[in-house]
Order: structure tokens, then sequence, then C-alpha cells
């Protein structure tokens, strides 16, 4: 059920005012409003004494709330708002009003109360402003200090949507943002499944390259007719790696004071480097020398002349005619050979060869280097030494010889 009471019922004929009117109208419905009613109350206490008028209306309110009917009460009472304010199971509300315009907004705010907006009317419908301002002094400074801050609260109200409603705009902006930043996320893990599968084509391509190369030195060693002395001779490689450097003789042999005897072909001792080798050429006061498979370029002053350069003819000192070989001079071809890396046919080749060139010179001794290794090519060279005529004997090189790695021989004396 709804009761209402709104407007004015005031008459001169029943003798009645204003305040009389609506205390009449709402005794009427008083004890009939329950928890399934509605009431409607304009300016409650209103027509009276604004002390009384205010103290009977929160009066009739406690009623109403007890009988447990909801109640709707327009009011300008500033009792009304506090009693509203801090009644547990009551609250403030208002509708906006435009005082530039004198006419609401209806836009309606709860939990706060209205303001009266009176004087603010009185200035807009240009009401004097003496007046105005001599009005404004009469009303208490509480009474001000309640209206402005309701007009701060208003304002932060205001205030606090328009932020609300920037944040609902940035969050929404922000989920645009995030589903586009998904997308993007989405399309990009699709680009680097694709930056993937090619890595993982191009390496299948490499690695197959290398598969074919691999067969290929497979194929290869297959079809050589000695695979196992190849692979030997690799290892050799690896293992007699240490033979490459130069060892330091035991005593240096003193400088000579003259080296005009030194020749192309001759066998001399390289003091910088401690080591043997062989005069190629001859520029002033330089020489270039091979050692081992090494060419460089040294100061006559820093060589010693180890063996005569050999003379055209004549023979050497006897030694009977079953080991005596009449052979021409020739170039020397150094006294070292170096078949690390070879094959043994190809090896013992190379061997026999420089065993020719080292009679012809005149060399009474040579370095065969063949490393360790597994042993093949060692034993290989041993064995064509011992049957060979032109070596009278051989052993291995020394710990600064290069020890196993190292076979020297010593040729038969013309």
């Amino acid at each position: 059920m709804v009761y209402a009471d709104i407007g004015d019922e005031q008459s001169i004929e029943q003798n009645l005012s204003t305040f009389s009117s609506h205390l009449t109208n709402i005794v009427s419905f008083l004890e009939q409003a329950d928890e399934r009613s509605l009431v409607l109350l304009d300016e409650l206490g209103a027509g009276t004494d604004p002390a009384e008028g205010a103290a009977l209306a929160r009066a009739l309110l406690d009623h109403f709330r007890e009988r447990g009917a909801t109640a709707f009460v327009a009011t300008h009472y500033p009792e009304l708002k506090t009693y509203a304010q801090l009644t547990p199971g009551v609250r403030n509300g208002c509708v906006e009003f435009d005082a530039e315009t004198l006419s609401p907004t209806y836009k309606l705010t709860i939990g706060l109360p209205g303001r009266s907006n009176a004087l603010a009317i009185a200035q807009r419908l240009r009401l004097p402003e003496e007046i105005v301002e001599a009005a404004r002094q009469m009303v208490s400074p509480e009474d001000l200090r309640t209206e402005d801050m309701l007009d701060d609260i208003h304002r932060l109200r205001i205030q606090a949507a328009q932020e609300r409603d920037a944040a609902h705009a940035a969050r929404i902006q922000a989920e645009e943002t995030m589903r586009e930043l998904r997308k993007r996320l989405a399309t990009i893990d699709q680009e680097r499944q694709e930056i993937l599968g090619q890595a993982r084509e191009d390496a299948e391509t490499e690695l197959e390259a290398l598969r074919a190369e691999i067969r290929a030195l497979r194929g290869r060693l297959q079809a050589s007719a000695s695979p196992l002395e190849a692979v030997a001779a690799i290892e050799e490689q690896v293992e007699t790696l240490e033979a490459q450097v130069p060892q330091p003789a035991p005593l240096e042999p003193p400088i000579p004071e003259s080296t005009a005897s030194i020749c192309p072909g001759n066998v001399v001792w390289v003091h910088p480097l401690n080591a043997e080798g062989e005069v190629l050429e001859i520029n002033g006061e330089d020489a270039e020398v091979q050692v081992g498979r090494v060419r460089t370029r040294v100061s006559l002053s820093a060589l010693e002349l180890r063996a005569e350069t050999p003379s055209p003819r004549g023979e050497g000192p006897g030694r009977g005619p079953e080991r005596s070989i009449q052979v021409s001079a020739a170039s020397s071809p150094g006294t070292r050979l170096d078949l690390r890396g070879c094959l043994v046919e190809e090896a013992l080749q190379q061997l026999d060869r420089h065993l020719d060139q080292a009679m012809r010179a005149r060399l009474p001794q040579m370095s065969i280097i063949h490393g360790k290794g597994t042993g093949a090519l060692r034993q290989a060279v041993r064995n064509f030494l011992a049957d060979h005529p032109l070596v009278s004997a051989y052993e291995a090189g020394g710990p600064r010889e290069g020890g196993d790695g190292v076979t020297i021989a010593n040729l038969v004396a013309r």
C-alpha cells in the first residue's frame, strides 16, 4: 500500500493551516502503515516552528521505521539531514539543482544531503546584492561551513565521477591494447616457429653435407691400399708435434772467425735455431738456409760449416771393396728427412732417394723423422735401413733429438 502526503491542503472553511492539513493526512494512515507500505512525505514538519516541526518529524520517522515501512521524505530541515546521517537504516539523498538555470538536473545522489541554494537562487533572481549579503551575514557560521562542506563534497563527487569515467575509458583502452599485444604475441610466436623451422632446415642441410663428406672420406679410406697405414700416419702427425720444436744442442760450438769457405750446398750449424741446415743461396752477408722443411735467411756470421764442400772428383778413405762405392759429387739434400704424414710406400721411396743424394754429397749421417704413433712407419724405416747398402748402422735418436720418433742413420764412408 502507498500512503502519500504531498501538496498544501490548507482550508479557511475548515480552519486548517498548512501544518494542520499535513498532520491530519498523516494521522489517517499512521497506524495502517506496515512493512509492506510505501510512505511518501513532502516537507515533513513544515508550516510551524522549525524546531518543533523538526522534532515532530524525527518522531514520526522513528514510528514508521519501527513499523518497517519504507518512507521517502522531502525536507529542508538540517536536523532531518543530520538524523538521516546518524541513524542506522536511514540514508540521505538529493536531486541536483542547477543554480544557473534554476532547474533540476534530475540526477539523484544517494548518501549526501542536498543544499537549499536559497541565497544562490535569490541572487540569481536579481535580489539586491546588499540584501543577499545581509542575509548571508545572518546565517550562523556553522550552517555556512556545512553548506561549504556540502558544496565541496558535491564537487569532489563530480570530480570522482569524471575520474571514474576516465579510469573506465583507460581500462577499456588497456584491454584493447592487451588484445592487440596478445595478437601480436601470437604473431611473434608464429614468426619464431618459422625462424626455428628455417634454422632447423639449414642445420639439416649442413648436417647432410657433412654426412656426405664423411661418406666420401670413408670411401676413400676403404679404397686405399693400406687403410691402417693411412690411419697410423694421421695418428703419427698428431702424436709427434713435439718433434717439430727444435731441440737445444748440449754444447754450442764456437762461431768461426771466417765464413769465407761457406757456399751453397754446405751443411751448416745455425746458431740462432740450434739446428743443422743446408745453405741454398748466399747473398752478400746473408745466406738462405733450409732447416728441415723451413727456409730462413740468417747472417753468415751465425753459421758454422759442418761438412766440407765436396770436390768434383776423388775418392774417400779406403773401406775395402765390399763397402767402397764410387759416386759423383752432388748438392747436399740436408741431414734431416721428415716422413711424418706419409704412407709406408711413399716414405720408403723418399728415404731411398734421400740416402742416394746424401751419399753423393758425402754426408756422414742423416736424421729420419718418422714419429712415434703406432710404430708401423718406424719399423718399416728401420727394416729398410737394415738392408740398404748405403747405410752402415742406425740407432734411435737421443732425448734431445726426438727420442724413438727419430732414427739416426750412419752412411757408408767413401
